[in-house]
This record gives C-alpha cells, sequence and structure tokens, in this order.
C-alpha cells in the first residue's frame, strides 16, 4: 500500500528484457534506508518486489502481466523514475490510497501555467476508465497522487504545485510521453460489489418461482 506521495527520483541504471519479462535495476538513495530483499517500492507507481540491493541501487522482476499494463516496457538505461516505499502504520497519510496496481496509460497531451501551479492534460488509452474519474477526485499519475481538476470527454485534467513539479520525474515529461495511471480503488469496489449484488438479485429472481397462478387470483378476488 501506497499514499502516492513521491520520496524520490531514481534513474534507471540496467534494462534486461526475455520476451515480456524484465530485471530493473534503480539507482537511489532514500528509498534504499532500511531496505530489505522482499521489500516493496513504487516505480512510477508500479509496485515492485526488492529482489537484490546494493548501497546505491536495487533490482527488481518486472512480470509480463506488468510489462502488457504499465509504461515500464519503455523505460531505458537513464531514464528517470518516480519511487515510494510502501507506507509505514502510524506514518501521516498525505496523499490516498494506492495500491502500486496500474490500472492503465495515458498520453500527455500538453501542459500549462495556472497561477502558481502546472496544468497537465491526458488522454486515456482505455476511456472505459473514465466512469472512476471524477472532478476534485484523486488520481495517481506515474505514481504521484493528484486531484482532478476537470474532465472534458476522453481528456483528464490534473494540477500539480511547483514543489511537487519539482521533486518528481514528472517535471521531464513532456508531450506525448506515455505515463501510468492508476484510479481511486474506493470507485473500482463500490463497482464491483454492485455489480455482484445485481447478479445475485438476478439468480436470485431467475431461481424463485412465481406464486402467481390463475387459482391464486381466483382465491383473492382478482378473478
Amino acid at each position: 500500500m501506497f499514499t502516492g506521495l513521491v520520496e524520490e527520483v531514481g534513474k534507471v541504471s540496467q534494462v534486461r528484457s526475455k520476451g515480456e519479462a524484465m530485471l530493473l535495476t534503480v539507482q537511489a538513495h532514500k528509498v534504499l534506508e532500511g531496505v530489505k530483499d522482499g521489500d516493496s517500492i513504487a516505480v512510477n507507481g508500479v509496485c515492485l518486489t526488492v529482489t537484490s540491493y546494493t548501497n546505491d541501487s536495487f533490482t527488481a522482476d518486472v512480470m509480463p502481466e506488468t510489462y502488457r499494463r504499465s509504461s515500464l516496457s519503455f523505460l531505458n538505461r537513464g531514464a528517470t523514475v518516480n519511487l515510494e516505499r510502501a507506507m509505514e502504520i502510524g506514518s501521516r497519510f498525505g496523499g490516498h490510497i494506492v495500491q502500486g496496481h496500474v490500472d492503465g496509460l495515458a498520453r500527455i497531451q500538453g501542459s500549462y501555467e495556472d497561477g502558481n501551479a502546472v496544468v497537465f492534460s491526458l488522454e486515456l488509452e482505455d476511456q472505459d476508465q473514465l466512469r472512476y474519474i471524477i472532478p476534485k477526485g484523486s488520481i495517481t499519475i506515474d505514481g504521484i497522487s493528484l486531484t482532478v481538476v476537470k474532465v472534458e470527454e476522453a481528456t483528464v485534467f490534473v494540477s500539480i504545485i511547483p514543489h511537487t513539479l519539482s521533486q518528481t520525474a514528472l517535471q521531464h515529461r513532456k508531450a506525448g510521453d506515455i505515463v501510468n495511471i492508476e484510479c481511486d480503488i474506493i470507485g473500482k469496489y463500490v463497482e464491483h460489489l454492485l455489480g455482484f449484488q445485481a447478479a445475485g438479485r438476478r439468480q436470485e429472481t431467475k431461481s424463485k418461482p412465481s406464486k402467481l397462478s390463475s387459482s391464486f387470483l381466483q382465491e383473492h378476488g382478482f378473478m
């Protein structure tokens, strides 16, 4: 579990790919404090498991499902990435609930200044995900917890303050770049549960025989 508050920007030092499987090595400092094999670190919003580490880097496996669904497949040596360790119990919860399970990709259309903030416009690859995104709701962009400013058709607008921009890899992104998105988990769970309830009601209605019959209607004065 993460919060979407990026702790540092790391640099990819090695990428080893075999088909849709990848071994990723990232140079870092802060996220290595107290690190152990098996720890979770979000890389551009993707939850990865540390398989080995040194004083200044860690290595993680990227499985085919993650490779196919995230922008990690586009990473090359020297790329900058947002890093966050899994949250600790009892620490401040400054962002929102982030699983590190990427829902899909979005393409940056552009950005513009709005007072002391910068607004990014994003086009989602899968427009079905728009149902989970609401104005003033939360969304994760490359591991950064951001607030949705507005949604116009297939375009999502998010605003970011100068401090966050300067402390994340988003400062290096430009129009045309691909980023990972994770929608707010609450909407996804509500939809899933409501779907189960609706399916249960349909099944219950189908399995229960109707009590209506001509004799029932006659007995109660309807015929």
